[in-house]
């Protein structure tokens, strides 16, 4: 996209009440099939610190002709429920430099669909032992958060929230929600119960899960979100959600923020059955 094209859109958003933030940073990884980038971003002004992580995008045009290495700047609107890249200028192509990135493999290291869901036994926000396979004749939605992230998360728990509150009767004893802590040494259950009620979460059928770091980061590695702690404390990590079936198999995977809670409604009730 050419400056003027940049200028232009960022003009109409604006106009739209969109908030709009700029930001600068080097490609990691480009999926258009998923409407996501991997940036790793400097400081965004007035809206997070510099990190790595998988933004979605309004359109999956604006990725072309862009690859791994490439510097960029880019605008981010901000309005809620949504981090969407709008608008996406090359300021110079680049060496992609080693595989993988921060968050190790990267995208394409998110375990798969179909596959069964890797196995956890954590403890949740009241201390007590839940494992995913006591979930098993549930259908889970599956997240990763962490109670002092800057922003991602509290837009994903929000969403999550919007979408227990509206699942019909008839199928909510047959779903459960899960969060597990990208930031076990610090998050305790009484954090994270915290963290879950400010939100508006209802704790009767989702359960916030932490434990002993050594666990906790085994069970996020072997999902394939990818965890580095920056000196600030942030975290960098892939923001992803899994719908795992009944018989604790991957369903579907949803990347980034920008999902319509009714699309994930009809996935939960069509699993469900």
């Amino acid at each position: 996209m050419s400056v003027r094209a940049l200028v232009v859109a960022t003009a109409l958003l604006a106009a739209c009440g969109q908030e709009l933030h700029t930001g600068t940073g080097t490609v990691k990884e480009v999926h258009p099939e998923l409407r996501q980038i991997v940036l790793a971003h400097e400081d965004i002004e007035g809206l997070m610190p510099a990190m790595e992580m998988n933004f979605d995008v309004a359109a999956p045009d604006l990725l072309a002709g862009l690859a791994p290495g490439d510097r960029v700047r880019f605008r981010l609107s901000v309005e809620e429920g949504s981090y969407r890249i709008v608008a996406v200028e090359k300021l110079a192509a680049g060496d992609a430099g080693p595989s993988g990135g921060t968050q190790g493999g990267g995208l394409a290291a998110v375990a798969p669909e179909e596959d069964a869901a890797p196995a956890f036994a954590l403890v949740d926000q009241d201390g007590r032992a839940l494992s995913l396979e006591s979930l098993r004749g549930r259908v889970v939605l599956l997240d990763f958060v962490y109670t002092s992230c800057p922003g991602p998360c509290p837009i994903l728990t929000g969403t999550h929230v919007t979408v227990q509150k509206q699942l019909p009767e008839r199928v909510r004893p047959r779903v459960w929600f899960a969060s597990i802590s990208l930031d076990p040494a610090r998050d305790t259950p009484e954090k994270l119960r915290g963290y879950a009620k400010a939100r508006g979460a209802d704790l009767s059928s989702w359960s916030f899960l932490t434990g002993p770091p050594q666990t906790v980061n085994a069970v996020l590695e072997s999902y394939g979100v990818g965890t580095v702690l920056e000196p600030n404390g942030d975290i960098q990590h892939v923001v992803v959600t899994f719908l795992i079936d009944a018989e604790g198999r991957i369903s579907k995977r949803y990347f980034g923020l920008e999902h319509d809670p009714d699309e994930f409604l009809r996935d939960l009730e069509a699993a469900a059955g």
